[in-house]
């Protein structure tokens, strides 16, 4: 568990290879980020099924990712700036929630091992500490960056084809307008067009328009790339969509 993440090829982040942020499998076409809800949700909750190690450990952030060849998890404890970095080869042909099962027993048992050893829950937090890489990015890597998501329905900018990065304050109208547009264009039933899907992408333009005139925002925490956890909160957090720059 000592090996460099850097060395490996990012699974998720290479631009060429569409692939899925839970299993990294390839996206199936007009999919953007998971290959099916099952998928991101099954590894959601084995993640936050295993979070008694991190609290044992006083960890304020953490995050997991996978490459090819391994996934790894970065942790930073409270009143630290030391980043633990633990890592674990990938199975061949296994799903990286399998691994991460994997790495969480394996550190899991240390830290109990080591606790009934010497009866203090420090000590035992400590040898599992010991057992980390100390990694050498800035905290930074760990500490999350925050994000403004527009609060509307989901099911609306997907009706358009939009996505939440493209609704910045100064063109949202504009640009939810030329969306509209072309939908009605490819569904409308003069068209040759169903009716039924030319009632929904009325329904969403409207939506839409309406939280124009009063736009709201739910602000989340998190990296495009990596599961996030939360001290604070004691859960983890799937990727985030980043809003692109302008």
């Amino acid at each position: 568990m000592c090996q460099s993440a850097d060395t490996y090829l990012p699974l998720n982040g290479n631009a060429k290879r569409r692939t899925c942020l839970a299993c990294g499998r390839p996206l199936p076409p007009r999919h953007r980020r998971y290959c099916a809800l099952s998928c991101r949700q099954q590894l959601l909750a084995s993640l936050n099924r295993r979070t008694g190690l991190l609290r044992a450990l006083n960890t304020r952030y953490a995050t997991f990712y996978f490459t090819d060849f391994v996934i790894v998890m970065d942790l930073l404890t409270y009143g630290n700036e030391q980043i633990y970095s633990y890592m674990l080869p990938r199975g061949f042909g296994r799903k990286p929630v399998d691994d991460f099962c994997d790495l969480s027993n394996m550190l899991g048992t240390e830290w109990w091992n080591e606790r009934n050893r010497t009866k203090k829950r420090y000590v035992a937090s400590q040898h599992v500490l010991e057992q980390a890489r100390l990694a050498s990015q800035a905290v930074g890597t760990v500490i999350p960056s925050t994000l403004a998501v527009p609060a509307v329905g989901a099911r609306h900018l997907i009706t358009l084809e939009l996505s939440t990065e493209e609704l910045t304050p100064s063109n949202m109208q504009q640009r939810i307008k030329q969306a509209y547009r072309h939908q009605v264009k490819r569904h409308h039933p003069d068209l040759g067009g169903s009716a039924q899907a030319f009632l929904k992408i009325q329904d969403a333009y409207e939506r839409l328009i309406d939280w124009t005139r009063n736009p709201t925002y739910i602000r989340k925490s998190g990296f495009p790339d990596k599961w996030l956890y939360e001290g604070a909160n004691n859960r983890w957090l799937q990727p985030i969509v980043p809003r692109k720059a302008r």
